[in-house]
């Protein structure tokens, strides 16, 4: 695809039109210096996406120019765009705009073709060991994402040490997918490349590129199927375990009328399939990857027992549940029988997956973040000595200083606990009493951890690190006796915390490690973490 020439023509366009929002024109800015200056590094020379999302006119729908001028000057929470009101005059970002809303001609595309064309098979499965090449307990490992360097490094969770230190694709995203037994494990990048790692022999097997902008990837727990969320092109793509592509399925409303992009994928184990999530369309899709489902019904059926109508087979087909709103952050019951949803405006509501509808809303607000929620059993102290336990989740949130406790039988706040500033992550586990939650979107507060008594509710401790520095992140080792913290820094470290004392026991250093992911808890799919 011929990317920069295609870019060439939009440059020559841009330079007879007029800049949004002034009334000078762009041709006295040279808007092609100002992109590669401040854009680039993020979005991709070709405007395709990188670290950050593609900058085009189709995944650009849902936000106006005045909005998206308001996002160049002012950075968005939640993401690491920053504002850049201080370098750039309205003249330029009103150049950047026009150029941004502008269509690459021809339109990028990634095909079938392209798909398999991608595959890049690195080792032969037949030569690799079918028991761990290493000493440590395959079970208690970490993988430590360090965006730093773009390298992945596997720590042995009862030494506390690195064994091994591999080079990843650019900018993973969305957390890696483990088959479970642990063995492999499934990457994915944001300029949509899976990688598929053995995590027993420490070697890169297999990779191919699904996608231009990459969202995240979702794996069956035997890792014979493999689903990728795409951004650009609107598509999910299912792939085998060997990463063979099986299907590509165009993300479109039930007419086929709109299309969308594809914001997550999630494994649903307990009822075989995946869970995807549309970021433009009001629909949730259920994916069945088990041949022993029942068809789908996609025409009015006069009689299901004598099958009169239309039906698709079940099997890797998507079965939809319509809503009135957009939602795009999921949180599950342990049995995956429900979800909880939001919209980025902090629409929430319940919706079951075997009736396929909406049953309640959620008493959300601000722009609370789902999808790092954790449940806990929880026995109100008011309530007496004899108070039964009530499952409650608790949710972080990207624009409110606050962790918010919702009760999962009546979908009531229970409580709303005050944090130092608006947070990313919130991370426990089975066999600690505290929660761990920072305040990453806060400039002034972004280098404290919180620590929250799953008991009372109530924040009791500070864990501080460095002004300015941010300290995020937290995962527990498999038995919950250590909680692992990120410096999420270049040059950062993963901080080793006593779960029961919070006292530092030690640090190792890395390259921003954005995220650690503990085969166990991930697997089993632990109360404390993030699924």
């Amino acid at each position: 695809m011929k990317f920069r020439s295609a870019l060439a023509a939009t440059l020559g366009v841009l330079a007879c039109a007029p800049a949004f929002g002034t009334d000078a024109t762009p041709s006295a800015v040279d808007v092609v210096k100002l992109y590669e200056q401040h854009c680039a590094a993020c979005h991709a020379v070709n405007r395709l996406g990188g670290m950050g999302p593609a900058l085009l006119p189709e995944n650009l729908s849902r936000l106006r120019k005045g909005e998206a001028a308001k996002v160049i000057a002012e950075g968005r929470a939640a993401t690491q765009m920053a504002g850049f009101a201080a370098q750039l005059s309205k003249e330029e970002i009103g150049a950047l705009i026009e150029w941004i809303y502008t269509p690459v001609v021809p339109e990028p595309r990634w095909t079938d073709d392209d798909i398999r064309a991608s595959r890049v098979v690195h080792v032969d499965p037949a030569t690799l060991s079918d028991k761990p090449v290493f000493d440590a307990d395959p079970m208690n490992l970490f993988l430590v994402v360090e965006a730093g360097d773009h390298h992945v490094s596997v720590l042995d969770g009862d030494k506390l040490e690195p064994i091994f230190r591999f080079q990843s694709r650019f900018a993973l995203h969305g957390g890696p997918k483990f088959a479970a037994d642990g063995r492999y494990v499934f990457f994915a990048s944001r300029d949509g490349w899976i990688t598929k790692f053995d995590l027993w022999n420490l070697k890169v097997v297999a990779e191919v590129r699904a996608g231009i902008n990459t969202r995240n990837v979702a794996a069956s727990p035997d890792g014979t199927h493999v689903a990728v969320a795409n951004y650009l092109p609107n598509t999910l793509v299912l792939l085998d375990g060997d990463l063979n592509l099986l299907k590509t399925i165009p993300a479109t409303d039930r007419d086929g009328k709109k299309s969308s992009r594809v914001s997550a994928v999630y494994d649903a184990t307990p009822r075989q399939s995946f869970i995807a999530a549309l970021k433009d369309v009001g629909e949730v899709w259920e994916i069945s990857y088990t041949k022993a489902v029942e068809d789908i019904p996609i025409s009015y059926i006069h009689d299901y027992t004598q099958r009169e109508g239309t039906f698709i087979p079940g099997y890797l087909n998507p079965r939809r549940t319509i809503l009135a709103e957009v939602l795009d952050d999921f949180f599950f019951t342990q049995d995956y029988s429900e979800l909880m949803g939001a919209s980025r405006e902090g629409v929430g509501q319940v919706v079951n997956l075997d009736v396929r509808k909406k049953i309640a809303n959620l008493p959300l607000e601000g722009m609370p973040h789902l999808g790092s929620g954790i449940t806990w059993e929880w026995k109100d102290p008011a309530a007496g000595p004899d108070a039964k336990p009530r499952t409650v989740m608790a949710s972080t949130n990207l624009k409110a200083g606050e962790v918010t406790v919702i009760d999962m039988k009546t979908w009531e706040v229970v409580k709303r606990i005050p944090t130092r500033g608006p947070g990313f992550f919130l991370r426990s586990h089975g066999n600690s009493r505290y929660a761990f939650v920072d305040s990453m979107m806060s400039p002034e507060a972004k280098h404290i951890l919180q620590v929250i008594d799953k008991h009372t509710l109530e924040v009791v401790k500070e864990i501080t690190g460095e002004p300015g520095k941010t300290l995020a992140h937290i995962e527990f080792t498999r038995d919950g006796r250590y909680a692992l913290a990120s410096l999420w820094e270049d040059e950062g470290a993963v901080i080793v915390l006593d779960a029961q004392t919070l006292e530092e026991v030690k640090r190792l250093p890395m390259r921003k490690p954005v995220g650690k992911y503990n085969v166990w808890n991930k697997i089993t799919r632990e109360e404390g973490t993030s699924h």
